[in-house]
């Protein structure tokens, strides 16, 4: 018996990286998991791999830009105790000399309305229940907008803290509150979207996401009437204040 034992946990962007290590981590917990992201494969193989670890796993595919199928995953999946909205994206051309209409467009849908909506849709099953813990991820650039991660992703990691500070100003009354983390370079595919990919010698001294799930699971293992409003974790070497030799 887990300390999350009979608890459910949505996860967005549950079928690979920070995701699929998390739902490691909270089922290990004794939590109920439910994994949600645009390809049912790699769900799938996540849920799997809980399963042989002994624990409770389902698959929801959504697009978490889609307010629509984002309500209707919600109602297919019922009321969870903990939703960790973790879907996020970025573009190769980033900078404003070289974003798109069409690539901005898609930083902000995965990255804020695909935060939004998920929480949206959580909420009232949360209050019923008389509450619930949101973890919403950001990142290092939502506390330091950076010129290596771009106008977009530095606007919508910045804005993913403000929800945070709305939920837990407007839930915590309703036993609902907020964690936004923020971390520093993890070791991940969303890495490989960059203009210049870092070598593997300095992905290798990145976090990585064992690092965040174990975060994440120490978040909700915390009790109810505790509210970690935020976290900023980074790497030891964090080449945010080292210097990037890819942006040289």
């Amino acid at each position: 018996m887990g300390q999350l034992t009979g608890k459910r946990a949505w996860i967005t962007g549950g079928g690979s990286g920070i995701g699929a290590a998390a739902a490691q981590a909270l089922a290990a917990s004794g939590a109920e998991v439910i994994v949600s992201g645009r390809r049912a494969e790699p769900l799938e193989a996540v849920a799997e791999t809980v399963r042989r670890a002994g624990g409770t796993a389902s698959v929801k595919v959504l697009d978490v830009a889609d307010h629509r199928a984002v309500a209707a995953a919600a109602e297919a999946i019922g009321g969870v105790d903990i939703l960790l909205a973790n879907a996020g994206s970025n573009v190769p051309d980033r900078s404003f000399a070289k974003v798109s209409d069409e690539g901005w467009d898609r930083v902000i849908g995965v990255n804020l309305s695909g935060v939004f909506y998920p929480v949206r849709a959580a909420l009232p099953g949360m209050r019923a229940r008389g509450g619930g813990l949101v973890i919403l991820i950001s990142s290092w650039a939502g506390r330091y907008a950076t010129r290596l991660t771009g106008p977009a992703y530095n606007a919508t990691k910045r804005a993913v803290l403000a929800v945070g500070e709305s939920l837990n100003d407007e839930e915590g009354a309703n036993g609902i509150r907020c964690t936004v983390i923020m971390p520093g370079e993890v070791a991940t595919d969303i890495l490989k979207s960059r203009p210049v990919p870092p070598s593997q010698e300095e992905m290798d001294r990145m976090l990585k996401v064992e690092d965040m799930a174990a975060t994440i699971r120490f978040v909700a293992e915390m009790p109810p009437h505790v509210c970690l409003n935020e976290i900023l974790i980074s790497p030891t070497w964090n080449r945010f204040y080292q210097g990037f030799k890819e942006a040289k």
